[in-house]
């Protein structure tokens, strides 16, 4: 009897132990596949349309069900959607990754919470949202058959919300915070009027407030805004600046020096936000390329010794390069514009202007400092210097990038000639521009200097 005892215990012991090795087994199995569903997509595009009709605000989306995360959706055979069991789950995640992500506001008045009035899944071939009208009727059609055989990671998720409105006349604003959908976040949001005009935006990440049909005031303080930001977060563009008025600290040169940096860098910007740019893949790393080759030929024409007659020359010239760079990140805003593109340029333009004065504004009276501890001529060929070696390796890590584009010669067509012209008119404008300049720079500084000697 202790013997059957015995060899019970054991066979219990050994049952036991297989039980946990093919819990171990499985847990080791199943990992990798939880795992995946948790996983951040690398790439997400987001397709959504707003529209007010009568006392509603309706926002029609597409997501990827894959970015809805940390929801376990209920799956058949080798990783198919288990579709007749979806809708709650569908609601869920709409409502967490969606819906309670968006602010919208009428007038500037928060509106919301926003009522779910439809979420259903659809294959990645379907085009109902080629419009709003087609998307909107999407919602009506029957759906997916329960035997489809859709695995999860190809599911899009189209929803449909509504926000109580007053009036679909006002002015609406949306702060959508969707990035965290993905690592890199694409959204295309189009905006349709009441009279069916359509305005598209489409942004990286979280673009923060955008006014879907902005007042004057509203695009001038975004993008003056912008301007601030881009100049600030530029580091060439401040290391030319500073390099420009290294030798020339005083009021009357750092005016002309300002004045024809500003002139012509407003030209070319203007010029390439308007679209008559080279649209080539290779003309922004050209721009680069060249940006950083203004910096070091300003560094080493300080250390050799600069003159004001030939330093504000200097910064025209490049200000018109530099131009160009600040025109590519204007270009991508100005779709936040609304209708006001003339007042967006120009306050995207003051908002540089604003930057740069508050650099010079810090960096004049720490140059002065400094030459006050050491001799200006000595201060002034070590600081260049160390601007220089900086923008050479740009230089040559830019030109390494920009060399990978391919150039391919021209057509001579239509559009070559159009782009010739605008160029030569470009050249011209400029050349006229330093050829009117150049005696009322001379005045100025012999003003400067008869006032200097305390001459008449």
């Amino acid at each position: 009897m202790a013997g059957a005892g015995r060899r019970g215990a054991s066979a219990g012991r050994g049952r036991a132990i297989a039980v946990a090795v093919a819990c171990a087994l499985g847990l080791v199995v199943a990992a990798p596949a939880a795992g995946t569903a948790h996983e951040i997509p690398p790439s997400v595009t987001v397709l959504a349309y707003l529209k007010p009709e009568g006392r509603v605000l309706r926002l029609v989306a597409r997501v990827p069900l894959e970015a809805m995360r940390d929801i376990q959706w209920p799956l058949r055979g080798p990783g198919y959607l288990e579709l007749t069991r979806l809708d709650t789950l569908l609601r869920d995640g709409v409502r967490i990754w969606v819906a309670d992500n968006i602010r919208l506001f009428e007038g500037g008045r928060p509106i919301g919470p926003a009522r779910i009035a439809n979420a259903r899944v659809s294959l990645q071939s379907d085009r109902s949202f080629a419009s709003f009208d087609a998307a909107t009727r999407h919602f009506r059609d029957p759906p997916l058959p329960p035997s489809t055989d859709l695995a999860w990671q190809q599911a899009m998720v189209d929803l449909e919300l509504e926000y109580p409105i007053a009036s679909p006349a006002s002015r609406f604003s949306i702060n959508p915070q969707l990035a965290r959908l993905g690592v890199r976040t694409t959204t295309v949001l189009h905006f349709v009027a009441p009279d069916g005009r359509e305005r598209t935006f489409t942004y990286l990440g979280d673009p923060g407030l955008v006014h879907l049909d902005p007042e004057w005031f509203q695009a001038a303080g975004q993008f003056v805004r912008l301007g601030v930001e881009h100049i600030l977060d530029g580091l060439d563009h401040l290391l030319f600046i500073i390099c420009l008025v290294i030798p020339f600290r005083r009021l009357r040169p750092l005016i002309v020096i300002a004045t024809a940096f500003t002139v012509a860098h407003s030209i070319t910007m203007v010029v390439s936000a308007l679209g008559y740019a080279p649209s080539h893949l290779w003309f922004p790393p050209l721009v680069e390329v060249l940006i950083a080759a203004s910096i070091v030929y300003t560094a080493l024409e300080n250390i050799v010794g600069a003159r004001l007659e030939r330093r504000w020359m200097i910064a025209f010239g490049f200000g018109l390069v530099h131009g160009f760079g600040f025109s590519f990140a204007l270009r991508d805003s100005l779709q936040f514009a609304g209708t006001h593109l003339a007042i967006s340029l120009a306050t995207f333009n003051l908002g540089v202007e604003l930057g740069q004065v508050f650099v010079l504004l810090l960096a004049v009276p720490a140059l002065n400092w400094i030459f006050t501890k050491i001799p200006e001529r000595t201060g002034t060929i070590i600081a260049s210097a160390l601007v220089a070696h900086t923008a050479w390796h740009w230089m040559t890590d830019r030109w390494t990038a920009f060399r990978a584009f391919p150039i391919e010669p021209p057509a001579l067509d239509a559009a070559f000639g159009a782009a010739v012209l605008r160029a030569a008119i470009l050249l011209a404008v400029s050349g006229a521009i330093i050829w009117i300049g150049r005696p009322t720079v001379a005045r100025l500084l012999r003003t400067a200097d008869s006032r200097a000697a305390g001459t008449p």
